[in-house]
């Protein structure tokens, strides 16, 4: 060995997978050395604390697919995690409403979909949508029992308590700058902490690399030397609340499209007892960038130099047109959402924080629609963790723990 080692797993990314990561290799493996690594100054500061609070029942996933099974068992186990810790949470269930005849077959099939992942499903008519919804309207609608909401935000500080309580480093303000893979173990350099001797800024060497790094988590690979095949494309949700919570008592969703990873505009009401309307979803100009305003040229050149996102454009242009000019038009958000609920006005509608979601586009233009795990040596890289991620993230954390307490057992071995 060339060097000692800070720890035997190093985490990049204080989000919710990467803490749910954390967590599980405590709890896997005692005594293992666990450290993360977060670049804000606290937990859950972007897709983690940035939606809407939604535990999601596993419905909408392909069955057998990762987010079918994470997500199923996700739920179950956030709920159950939740009520252990304290933290609010409600098994709410939600409404999937048809607003015209051509979305039957879609809904339908969700139906089925729901069934064979093991979901309770109700098929409901007008009438009994007006028994969960009394204001909202449509054609027909599925009732899913398991959705519920909570607070993934206190959820992932629970998890970093635990964690550290178990003897798991979680260190606030440290952004990897570079990382250095060896016969040996991985180094990596953060941009604070104390200067080392060669007067770099903070060493931290590890005998296995966990990237988590969500919005970053390309850009994460690329400084490991390994090649992710893919690149972030971020996309901005913008939502708004209710000024009238009262008009919806609960969940109230569109039918999907299946040909997009977007569930379109939807009524959530959350913990703490607003209503959340949104969101839509347009290209952001910074992979941070929660307002138009917010452009990072580099970052938007590297989006721009990928061929993957202008295929997506021509793919999808006509839906991207849409969510553009909801974006831009409070009337025709407005008139989005009442297809669900048609006693909304624009002046019920008060914006609220956007959340940017970090979609992993292949080269060819396609949208990964699961989750997207790549192994390298000594690495572990978590290149796409779309929703249901965050209702997902304990049964996810254990999947990554436990590739890479194998990889460690390798090694060991060799």
């Amino acid at each position: 060995m060339t060097a000692a080692y800070d720890c035997d797993v190093l985490v990049i990314g204080g989000g919710i997978i990467g803490l749910s990561t954390a967590y599980a290799l405590t709890r896997a493996a005692p005594g293992t050395s666990v450290v993360v690594l977060e670049k804000e100054s606290g937990p859950a500061r972007h897709q983690t604390g940035r939606n809407s609070g939604v535990i999601h029942s596993g419905i909408y996933y392909r069955p057998g697919s990762l987010k079918a099974r994470f997500a199923v068992r996700g739920a179950a186990e956030m709920v159950k995690f939740c009520a252990e810790y304290g933290i609010a949470h409600e098994v709410t269930g939600k409404l999937i409403v048809a607003t015209g005849s051509e979305e039957l077959p879609r809904l339908h099939a969700l139906v089925q979909r729901g069934r064979e992942n093991g979901i309770p499903v109700r098929e409901l008519g007008p009438a009994q949508i007006a028994e969960y919804e009394p204001l909202v309207r449509g054609v027909a609608a599925i009732h899913v029992g398991t959705t519920g909401v909570c607070d993934f935000g206190a959820v992932a500080a629970q998890l970093a308590e635990v964690a550290g309580a178990s003897g798991a480093e979680v260190h606030y303000g440290e952004k990897v700058q570079a990382i250095d893979r060896r016969p040996w173990g991985v180094a990596v350099r953060t941009s604070s902490g104390g200067p080392s001797a060669e007067g770099r800024g903070r060493i931290v060497r590890a005998r296995m690399l966990v990237n988590t790094a969500g919005l970053h988590c390309d850009e994460v690979a690329r400084l490991a030397g390994d090649e992710p095949g893919m690149r972030i494309v971020p996309f901005r949700g913008e939502y708004y609340e209710l000024e009238r919570p009262e008009l919806v008592r609960g969940l109230v969703y569109p039918v999907p499209d299946p040909a997009f990873p977007f569930l379109g505009v939807h009524l959530t009401r959350g913990i703490e007892g607003g209503v959340h309307v949104g969101p839509n979803a347009v290209p952001a100009l910074a992979r941070e960038g929660y307002g138009w305003s917010t452009v990072r040229p580099r970052e938007l050149a590297a989006t721009l130099s990928w061929p993957g996102s202008w295929r997506i454009a021509r793919r999808h242009w006509r839906y991207g047109a849409g969510e553009l000019h909801r974006s831009l038009s409070k009337r025709a958000f407005t008139e989005a959402v009442r297809r669900l609920l048609p006693m909304v006005t624009e002046d019920d509608l008060r914006p609220a924080a956007a959340g940017v979601r970090a979609q992993a586009v292949l080269r060819d233009g396609t949208l990964a629609d699961d989750f997207l795990i790549q192994e390298t040596h000594r690495t572990v890289h978590i290149l796409n963790a779309p929703s249901p991620a965050a209702t997902a993230s304990l049964p996810i954390g254990r999947e990554v723990a436990r590739r890479a307490l194998a990889q460690l057992a390798q090694l060991a071995r060799t």
